[in-house]
């Protein structure tokens, strides 16, 4: 392949590719800056390993088969499909964006790059706040499930019972926040190190599962067990479409963090195809694993809510502590155990991998203070970017804690917001960004046009029908403001913070929103040699 420049508009610049940056982060006017990360660290399948980590797919079963049942039946595969659908569209942009310029600001870069300074900041922000909120919900799930596996091992309930105790409970929940932290802060290798392991383990574990709950559909011992149907995997037999897009929502969730594969693109070897490659294998992987274990799960206990079926308000919230015994057996059952806490711990280390490098290039770009771009001589990471995530994660979470309950549960509610709202302005940023080459030929038509645009209208459409639905107070926990729902007040709030927080940068840093920094331009052409 040969790299043709076109011929920029007035008032653009040409882009620097980021191996040719000039050491310390200078580049040419308006191009893409090197940041001083490790490169060549992480290869094909490290860069697919960290993307289904992050996503935690058994965390993310455990905590959604129950309430996806209890939206719309036994078509909850159905729904899996209809979520993975706009995830693989927008990973067309993603992929397309990267292979034109590899930088591990992704997002933020690209729509920089596309629609201009503020824009670009605010979906730095989006995916900033959602991570952070992420991060917090996994180091309280991980706190929970270390003290389940506590007690089932010492067959002590006593030892269960530590998790109730709010003091041990967020000291726990700090332990493993630092933890993460640390192993993040050592750079890409020690990361792979420890994600081989435990992506290895969460996935093997839920194979496992998978096998034995097919073996032991129709048994009389699991009477609420259903037949297969292929309306099963049809997305309008759903009763309603309400039912539908509530379970939609959840199911665009539990795909969310794929991405992290695209932030370790400066790291990866050939970082213009490689994390391209590694997010669509790892969106096959999580499709895969969530369609079987949703139909398996369904055909041994039903989605009714009666008994062990799926969505039972007792047990919904954690389908596989309830399942792990009756499918698995005394002995197998705690490998299930296991195996959602080495999802959830997995996926607190990896998150911090998109955060760090999102907060790295914005501060590299002059969007946020400069001490930010302050990456480790040694380990080649964000170390500055890395550890101040994980102090905002342990003292959110601490807070929300301690003052409610019920406002933590609603700021995971309104993480599905942020989500779309990111993801759904790099599909646009894709289409724009590329829209001198749309006519080019076919494959940029659809690869860089029709799919991201297809992508992005179906996220902004359920980012509308959950602004919506978020203004009743009966969304999330319940708890309303005004009498205007939680959920809807945290989710704009979040927003709307970052608006106040872009105000202030703008007059600490004008130079990055007059576009004097990263300037919007025409992308180089890619043609056959």
């Amino acid at each position: 392949m040969t790299q043709v420049e076109a011929r920029p508009r007035a008032g653009d610049a040409v882009t620097t590719a980021p191996d040719a940056a000039v050491p310390g982060g200078a580049s040419d006017a308006g191009g893409v800056r090197g940041k001083g990360l490790g490169g060549n660290s992480v290869g094909l399948v490290g860069s697919a390993v960290i993307g289904v980590s992050t996503v935690a797919p058994v965390y993310c079963l455990t905590s959604t088969l129950g309430s996806t049942a209890g939206e719309v039946g036994l078509q909850m595969p159905a729904v899996f499909l209809a979520g993975f659908l706009p995830m693989l569209l927008v990973a067309f942009a993603y992929r397309e964006l990267n292979r034109a310029m590899p930088d591990c600001g992704t997002s933020f870069t690209w729509t920089v790059k596309a629609f201009g300074p503020r824009v670009g900041w605010m979906c730095g922000w989006g995916l900033v706040i959602a991570t952070i909120i992420v991060l917090s919900n996994l180091a309280g799930v991980a706190t929970s499930y270390f003290w389940l596996l506590a007690g089932e091992l010492t067959g002590d309930p006593g030892v269960a019972a530590l998790d109730g105790d709010k003091a041990v409970h967020i000291l726990t929940c700090l332990g493993l926040i630092a933890v993460a932290t640390a192993i993040s802060y050592r750079g890409m290798t020690a990361t792979k190190s420890v994600q081989y392991t435990l992506v290895g383990l969460q996935l093997a574990v839920l194979a496992i599962f998978v096998v034995l709950a097919f073996g032991k559909a129709g048994d009389a011992a699991f009477p609420t067990g259903a037949e297969f149907s292929w309306s099963w995997l049809n997305p309008f037999a759903v009763g309603s479409f309400s039912a539908f897009t509530a379970g939609l929502s959840l199911a665009i969730f539990i795909y969310w963090g794929w991405d992290a594969c695209m932030a370790t693109n400066e790291e990866t070897t050939g970082s213009d195809r490689t994390p391209g490659r590694a997010a669509l294998i790892t969106m096959v992987v999580l499709v895969g694993s969530y369609l079987a274990t949703g139909i398996a799960a369904q055909l041994v206990v039903g989605s009714g809510d009666r008994g062990l079926g799926l969505a039972n308000p007792d047990t919904s919230d954690n389908v596989f502590a309830a399942l792990a015994g009756p499918v698995m057996g005394g002995a197998l059952g705690v490998t299930l155990f296991v195996a959602v806490l080495a999802s959830a711990t997995a996926s607190l280390q990896t998150t911090f991998i998109p955060v760090a490098r999102t907060v790295l290039a914005m501060a590299t770009y002059e969007a946020l203070p400069h001490s930010f771009t302050r990456v480790h001589p040694r380990f080649k990471t964000p170390g500055q970017a890395t550890v101040v995530a994980g102090a905002a994660t342990g003292v959110f979470y601490t807070v929300m804690t301690l003052v409610s309950e019920n406002v933590l549960v609603d700021t995971i509610y309104a993480l599905g917001l942020m989500i779309c709202f990111y993801y759904a302005l790099t599909a646009f940023a894709c289409v724009w960004f590329f829209r001198a080459e749309l006519t080019r030929s076919v494959r940029d038509a659809l690869l860089k046009g029709v799919l991201p645009a297809l992508g992005g209208l179906m996220l902004t459409a359920v980012f509308g029908k959950t602004l919506y639905d978020m203004w009743d107070p009966a969304y999330g926990s319940g708890s309303a403001v005004l009498g205007v729902g939680s959920v809807f007040v945290i989710g704009v709030g979040l927003l709307l913070l970052g608006v106040v927080i872009m105000l202030v940068m703008r007059r600490r840093s004008p130079a990055f929103f007059r576009g004097e920094v990263l300037t919007r331009e025409t992308p180089s052409l890619v043609v056959p040699d």
